[in-house]
């Protein structure tokens, strides 16, 4: 009889099991892991960080969970109302957003949301979603149009000023047109034209924007400021040597030298703990992740589902590159989170929210084939 109840059991939440890709889930896993036993390291002086870090994680799962379930056809149809429902709430933001810590990034609507972070599955949604309607069509018109498009919420979210976020939502953008099909030698035009207009660029960034930047460059003009971000991480990568000083073991860390060491410079205290070693075996998780994802995409049915998943896929490539670029320094200081490792809700809602379009893509495309 139990053997019985049990089959039933199994029976009955295998729908809702099956719903998860196998091998995606199980890198996400991995790198959930080995994030979480560092951020308990990092934040073993801040009281209740690693509950609200492990119910960030369930929300996550939940998120990925409801998204997983619905299909493509449907997650297009919420495209249009996200991009505009995005835009509309960064016309909030600057005109009545609330100010924290010298930017206006956050909007209260009963809730208080960070519309930018919308705009980063938002905005891939509304290209992939653009390029569908526009199959067999795709002329520099339709190239023109995707940008100004992208270029709308980017330059809302540079006036916030948000660097990370709108370089995030400028990438996500820009893979769309990418894989859509833009021409290399309209990638080199605009490369050219970036370059010559660097001065330009320079005279219109904030302050403390530049400020970086000349840090990036020589951080010791500055040790005890904006260079000991910088600083102080490399210290912590350099000291790890080849298999890091142990778990629990990192002076840098844990002599409260690196800042910001549950969010965005988690692995600069990684690095110190774990090593050469332990780097190399992220960076192959990560490689994972993006991999499964491309492949997802290179199998997805419909040119909206194909453009989508490869735009996710080299979304967490590029949060993985700018965080650990900038953690190394070879990158700007830009506040990007290292995926599904920093502590952080909004951020792991968005990247469980692209996980589960991934398995969106991939479940209905079986269930098609079937």
């Amino acid at each position: 009889m139990a053997s019985i109840d049990k089959r039933s059991f199994v029976q009955m939440i295998s729908p809702y099991v099956r719903v998860f890709d196998g091998p995606l889930m199980l890198i996400v896993f991995l790198i959930l892991a080995v994030g979480s036993v560092t951020l308990y390291s990092a934040g073993i002086d801040f009281p209740g960080r690693i509950e609200g870090h492990l119910r960030n994680i369930l929300l996550s799962f939940l998120v990925m969970w409801v998204v997983a379930i619905i299909p493509p056809q449907t997650l297009m149809r919420f495209a249009v109302p996200m991009y505009v429902g995005g835009i509309i709430l960064l016309l909030a933001v600057a005109q009545f957003g609330l100010i924290r810590n010298g930017a206006r990034r956050w909007v209260d609507i009963g809730i208080v949301i960070q519309p930018s972070e919308i705009m980063k599955i938002g905005m891939p949604m509304m290209l992939a979603w653009f390029f569908q309607k526009r199959e067999g069509m795709t002329h520099w018109r339709e190239f023109v149009i995707a940008g100004l498009l992208l270029v709308v919420p980017v330059a809302l979210i540079m006036r916030q000023p948000d660097l990370g976020t709108s370089l995030l939502v400028l990438a996500a953008g820009f893979y769309v047109i990418f894989f859509a099909g833009l021409s290399w030698k309209v990638i080199v035009a605009g490369i050219v034209a970036v370059l010559a207009s660097l001065p330009i660029a320079w005279s219109m960034l904030h302050d403390y924007q530049r400020g970086r930047v000349m840090t990036l460059i020589d951080p010791t003009t500055d040790p005890l400021g904006k260079g000991f971000h910088i600083i102080q991480s490399t210290i912590a990568i350099g000291s790890g040597g080849l298999s890091g000083k142990g778990w629990l073991h990192g002076t840098q860390a844990h002599l409260e030298f690196i800042p910001e060491r549950t969010t965005d410079f988690i692995f600069a205290v990684y690095s110190e703990e774990f090593g050469l070693i332990g780097n190399i075996i992220l960076l192959i998780l990560y490689l994972l992740l993006i991999a499964r994802s491309m492949a997802i995409a290179a199998h997805a049915p419909t040119l909206f589902s194909r453009l989508l998943a490869g735009a996710i896929g080299m979304i967490f490539f590029t949060y993985a590159f700018v965080n650990m670029g900038m953690v190394s320094g070879i990158l700007p200081v830009v506040g990007v989170p290292l995926p599904f490792f920093s502590y952080g809700g909004t951020a792991f809602v968005t990247l469980g929210l692209g996980v589960g379009i991934l398995m969106s893509i991939q479940r209905h495309r079986k269930l098609v084939q079937s």
